[in-house]
């Protein structure tokens, strides 16, 4: 199996209402470093996972889509707690609608909340 990982981050604000979320219930910010691991069995023909560029740069254009916004704030997220893992598995959902095109593999998304936490969601991605 081959990996190709690209890191950036987004910083966001958000609240988690639910009981079990404690001080979390209320509005506060996060920073987050995101990874994006592509990993397939195949590489290109030019003897690559994808280019590096082009993986940087989308996942700088799905993270703009949250960077300095109030989760709470957005429609994509009415009704839905904006937890670590929800917010992998939808950063994902917005990669992989962009790299399904070349990319066949499983794309593993990490976002590290700090030194010492990190969730992630992985899943296959497919034309």
């Amino acid at each position: 199996m081959y990996e190709l990982t690209v890191s950036d981050h987004v910083m966001i604000a958000h609240s988690l209402p639910d009981p079990f979320f404690g001080p979390a219930q209320h509005v506060h910010g996060a920073t987050f470093v995101v990874h994006a691991g592509f990993s397939t069995t195949l590489l290109t023909d030019e003897q690559v996972v994808l280019d590096i560029g082009k993986a940087i740069t989308i996942l700088k254009e799905v993270l703009s889509t949250l960077n300095y916004k109030n989760l709470d704030d957005l429609p994509q997220f009415a009704g839905k707690l904006t937890t670590t893992e929800a917010l992998a598995a939808h950063i994902h959902t917005l990669i992989s609608a962009r790299v399904r095109s070349f990319f066949i593999g499983t794309l593993k998304v990490t976002l590290e909340e700090s030194p010492v936490a990190r969730a992630s969601y992985t899943a296959s991605v497919e034309p």
